[in-house]
């Protein structure tokens, strides 16, 4: 069983600890990637993935590539191309300052590469599951064009889609862009979709009046009303009482009804970038082992919480860190 990953790949420079950007003259970086992340998140708990992107044919693009190897993911459908690479800035939240995001990913080699310049045939042999998100098709016109390709690719071969909403506000008002139009007929190929009642409200057009899990559980129900293909719906409630500290529950909907699991208090936070996209993957693998609404949730809480104690983008968690971490022992495990 493979899952194929359709998207982006990068890389993100941030400040030391928690500077500002070029506080002083140092940046680390770290390969990142929304799709590339749940890939990697998978991998790391042993499951078969594969990525599929445009990279610059230098030693950036190769770098990148060399990462996700090392992590377990296959690459043979990443291809090098002359060009740039996507880049991000970020600079750490502290206390009470908010992380912040600076794109530098126009005009990437994947940004640019033309719609109908990919294989799906070579993409998507063997796959089981094709994995997409919102950032993608908000590149531009030639992201948007080839994510619905891929989505329609996918299933014309009968493989199902998961699609991660990840709305990005800033990649979408740079272009000409129609974020309901593309996003309504990604979410039309799919049966999981990553997203709360706020990317339903976008889908839809509608506000959802209830509150708490009321809410989420009104905007899955017009989800799957508008939606004939979608089966389950997975996201996060986050309440930010400062940089270091969340509390963080999940909840998977189902046609059938849903769960929400407790809030955890996530405090010392190390890094959030990605916990998203761990969370995703958490999810992924709950129902990858059989599992019902409940373990696809606890799995997907799971992982993100860990997540928030490790710096980079990608969760490299394993099997083991997943039952200590349901186990609950905090002490040094000898």
């Amino acid at each position: 069983m493979t899952i194929a990953f359709f998207g982006e790949l990068m890389l993100r420079l941030s400040p030391p600890g928690r500077e500002l950007l070029l506080q002083t003259p140092v940046l680390q970086v770290n390969v990142g990637g929304a799709e590339a992340n749940v890939a990697t998140g998978l991998a790391c708990l042993g499951h078969k993935v594969r990525m599929v992107s445009a990279v610059a044919d230098n030693v950036l693009g190769a770098a990148v590539i060399g990462e996700l190897r090392r992590r377990g993911v296959d690459t043979a459908t990443v291809v090098s191309e002359p060009g740039r690479l996507g880049l991000y800035f970020l600079t750490p939240g502290a206390g009470l300052r908010a992380s912040e995001v600076v794109y530098d990913r126009a005009h990437s080699v994947f940004a640019d590469r033309a719609a109908d310049a990919w294989d799906w045939d070579a993409a998507l042999d063997g796959a089981t599951r094709l994995h997409l998100s919102g950032i993608t098709p908000a590149l531009g016109p030639n992201t948007a064009a080839a994510a619905i390709a891929a989505a329609e690719a996918a299933t014309a071969r009968g493989i199902p889609v998961s699609f991660d909403g990840n709305y990005r506000a800033k990649l979408w008002e740079a272009w000409d862009s129609d974020p309901r139009g593309v996003l309504t007929q990604l979410i039309g190929h799919a049966d999981i979709l990553f997203g709360n009642h706020r990317d339903v409200s976008l889908l839809l057009g509608k506000s959802f009046s209830g509150e708490g899990s009321d809410r989420r559980r009104e905007a899955a129900e017009a989800a799957f009303a508008a939606f004939p293909k979608l089966q389950l719906i997975a996201s996060t409630a986050r309440h930010v009482q400062d940089a270091d500290s969340h509390r963080i529950a999940a909840r998977v909907d189902t046609r059938a009804g849903g769960h929400q699991t407790d809030e955890v208090l996530v405090a010392g936070i190390v890094d959030r970038i990605g916990a998203g996209d761990a969370f995703a993957a958490g999810v992924l693998h709950g129902l990858l082992e059989g599992g019902d609404a409940r373990a696809a949730a606890e799995s997907g809480l799971a992982l993100t919480a860990l997540k928030h104690s490790l710096p980079g983008d990608a969760s490299l968690f394993t099997r083991a860190d997943l039952a200590a971490f349901d186990a609950g022992g905090m002490d040094v495990r000898r």
